[in-house]
């Protein structure tokens, strides 16, 4: 069958060291999109990543070492060609029967639709619990309904997509980031739910190694989107501190104290700090069509 929708269509699966799995996501793209084109980017595999992904069907264009998820992300949307790009992984998590779910949606008019997982789905409680914050924050931060900013399967219209390519992180927070960049732009983001299964294979995922990444993600949020919204209470919180500080020094000793300056001037820095981020991100997100 051919795409639900009147445009090229590009389908861009990441994998490293995926051997036992890409082969089967391939072949599953492959009959139920023939019409489209199918790109595995090999980041650098140790193993037969490459000869099993290309003996399946696909279009394989390999990094001569490791860079990274978002880095496999990036090159495969340069090589794309389709009007839209579905990104799915490659370690068997994702049901190729529910990219047409999303297609349905982008020919909806929607600019950017995720596959959101719903509850059942494989993942460790800490994960889960992270993802249930990171989505509470990016619900704060946008005023709309996020409810899954960290899956990696999603369709997207290319010609956006490859606009916010420089703000994207070679590691695996590039959901996070485009999905950000999305709603600051002002274009439509929709989600379809979805089951992810469980993965074939060993993650590349870490959490000692990668929790502290993973908690940045939480500032990058509010820097990507509106840092007003992460600096103004930092700075409402010293300032309130400081005025604390000079009420009970004014009452026990009759002073004002270089402690309660000091929070007052670094209330006023970090404000400003917040006000010049607003700005230069209000440049980073300027239409350039």
């Amino acid at each position: 069958m051919n795409p639900p929708i009147g445009t090229r269509l590009s389908i861009v699966i990441p994998a490293k060291n995926e051997a036992e799995a890409v082969g089967s996501v391939v072949q599953r793209v492959k009959a139920l999109l023939p019409a489209g084109e199918i790109i595995v980017v090999n980041d650098g595999s140790t193993d037969d990543t490459e000869a099993v992904a290309s003996q399946a069907g696909a279009r394989v264009v390999s990094h001569p070492y490791s860079k990274g998820n978002g880095a496999a992300i990036k090159t495969g949307a340069r090589e794309a060609t389709g009007d839209v790009i579905v990104f799915m992984d490659a370690d068997g998590q994702h049901d190729p029967a529910d990219i047409l779910r999303l297609l349905e949606r982008i020919e909806q008019g929607h600019d950017m639709v995720v596959g959101a997982r719903q509850k059942g789905s494989q993942a460790s409680v800490g994960r889960g619990l992270a993802n249930a914050l990171y989505n509470r924050l990016a619900s704060w931060m946008t005023g709309h309904p996020v409810e899954d900013l960290t899956s990696g399967f999603r369709a997207a219209r290319a010609a956006k997509f490859r606009k916010f390519l420089y703000l994207l992180p070679n590691g695996f927070s590039y959901p996070t980031t485009s999905t950000m960049a999305f709603f600051r732009a002002g274009y439509s983001v929709a989600y379809v739910p979805i089951h992810a299964a469980k993965r074939i294979g060993k993650s590349h995922i870490r959490l000692l190694r990668d929790g502290a990444r993973f908690f940045l993600i939480i500032f990058k949020i509010g820097t990507l989107f509106s840092p007003l919204k992460i600096f103004a209470p930092v700075a409402l919180a010293m300032f309130g501190l400081a005025s604390a500080w000079y009420g009970w020094t004014w009452w026990h000793q009759g002073r004002f104290t270089n402690m309660s300056a000091l929070l007052y001037t670094g209330s006023v820095m970090v404000f400003l700090m917040g006000l010049i981020s607003e700005q230069i991100t209000a440049l980073m997100y300027t239409d350039e069509s």
